[in-house]
């Protein structure tokens, strides 16, 4: 009879730590094996952080179990118990249930699909094809979005990454089982690909991460806060109420940034970090402007004006803008194929890609303003950046302002020269040109 009861513990004990039966497809993993089978294998795993009593991964269960059966062969599912073993999943992020991570080897990233056996598959797929693309040097094509760009935000990472940074914030806070969420998710991603660099994009779990959530008064899901550039506070969210589609997301998210972003400035390229900061951006323009010997202070201060309206214009874009003095930096004008036609001359350069276009209109503010509104829609002849790489760049004085100023003439003081005048016989006269072996 005690040997029964003993035996009844034990099972109780044993089913309120585990989610899934030892013959079940998901793979239990512990400290003790996690990395041997996970981070140190060359596997894709989709692997869950769980806690025995969640609901959510209670429900999570049937539909975790049918992905694993489906991705035998294919990729590894796996669970491991974070709530039993909280200080070794600390190290990967976990604060709420269930954390989904995908992993390739070390490499890890935050599953952001639904939580259906389909979504977990086309998960899996999708990392397959990364993976075997990778090891042919190439990456995987055909995608129009990417959801690594938008940030998983927890409850542990929200101040440090939202409210303590200078970026512009569109959070999502969503409900797994919200059909709303889910239908928003793919547009939500896909927005999140085309604001890279400009604006973040985060989604937050508002059933696990409730405090957070509660904070900012979501009430419904999916909820979506604005949060503006600089430092934050709780007051500084604001509702978002554009549309719901991609290109809605986008559209309203540019406006906002424009609204809030200062105007870039118009930098002399003076050496190799000016070149650098500007090569950073997502394009880079370089303009050459005539020497200030051709062309006086008023005239370059023109032209510069120019570039700061245009720059302004295009202030959303987040391009870099840069110029230098005619012949100052050989290797940039040969680069980037600028001065063939004369000066002022215009070039806007991808140094990640190593592609540039160039200006074939006037430079001037309509000139410049149809070449840069081709290059935002796709339009324009790109041509390779010459040696491969972004050019040298020389070190030189910045310039002080003012006009230019010629060199003065070396004066010849004839005074003090004594010329003999034998001496003087012997200098060639006009006659001299004329001479021919026949005198």
């Amino acid at each position: 009879m005690l040997h029964s009861h003993l035996l009844g513990v034990i099972l109780f004990v044993t089913s309120s730590y585990a989610l899934y039966e030892s013959s079940s497809d998901v793979v239990e993993l512990t400290p003790s094996n996690f990395e041997r089978l996970v981070t140190k294998s060359d596997e894709i795993w989709i692997v869950e952080f769980f806690a025995p009593w969640c609901g959510h991964c209670k429900n999570l269960v049937p539909e975790y179990q049918k992905a694993a059966r489906a991705l035998k062969g294919i990729a590894k599912v796996g669970a491991i118990n974070a709530d039993q073993h909280k200080e070794f999943t600390k190290k990967y992020g976990v604060t709420g249930f269930p954390t989904i991570k995908m992993f390739v080897g070390n490499k890890q990233n935050p599953y952001q699909g639904q939580r259906t056996a389909e979504a977990f598959v086309d998960a899996a797929l999708t990392a397959a094809k990364e993976k075997a693309y990778e090891t042919l040097g190439k990456k995987a094509g055909g995608s129009t979005s990417d959801k690594s760009a938008v940030v998983e935000l927890t409850e542990s990472n929200f101040k440090e990454l939202v409210l303590e940074s200078d970026d512009m914030w569109l959070v999502e806070f969503f409900a797994p089982w919200c059909g709303h969420c889910k239908t928003l998710e793919p547009h939500w991603a896909k927005a999140a690909t085309e604001l890279k660099g400009k604006v973040k994009l985060g989604a937050l779990d508002a059933t696990v991460h409730q405090m957070i959530a509660s904070r900012f008064g979501v009430q419904g899901y999916p909820t979506i806060k604005f949060f503006p550039s600089g430092k934050k506070t709780s007051e500084s969210a604001e509702d978002y109420n554009g549309g719901r589609t991609s290109s809605d997301i986008v559209t309203w998210a540019l406006d906002k940034l424009a609204e809030n972003v200062p105007p870039p400035e118009i930098v002399q390229v003076v050496s190799e970090e000016t070149m650098k900061a500007c090569s950073e951006k997502p394009l880079c323009v370089v303009s050459v402007l005539p020497h200030i010997l051709d062309c006086d202070a008023a005239c370059r201060n023109n032209y510069i004006s120019v570039l700061a309206v245009l720059g302004d214009k295009y202030k959303a874009k987040m391009w870099g803008w840069v110029w230098s003095e005619a012949g100052s930096q050989p290797a940039l004008e040969e680069a980037l194929e600028l001065g063939g036609f004369g000066y002022p001359a215009m070039a806007v350069v991808n140094a990640k890609k190593l592609k540039f276009s160039t200006l074939r209109g006037s430079f001037s503010e309509t000139g410049i303003n149809e070449f840069l509104r081709d290059l935002s829609f796709g339009r324009g002849q790109t041509a390779p950046v010459k040696g491969a790489e972004m050019p040298f760049i020389q070190t030189t004085e910045p310039w002080d302002g003012n006009d230019g100023e010629l060199p003065p003439e070396e004066d010849i003081d004839l005074s003090d020269v004594d010329l003999e005048k034998d001496e003087l016989r012997k200098l060639p006269g006009p006659d001299f040109l004329f001479e021919s072996c026949d005198t």
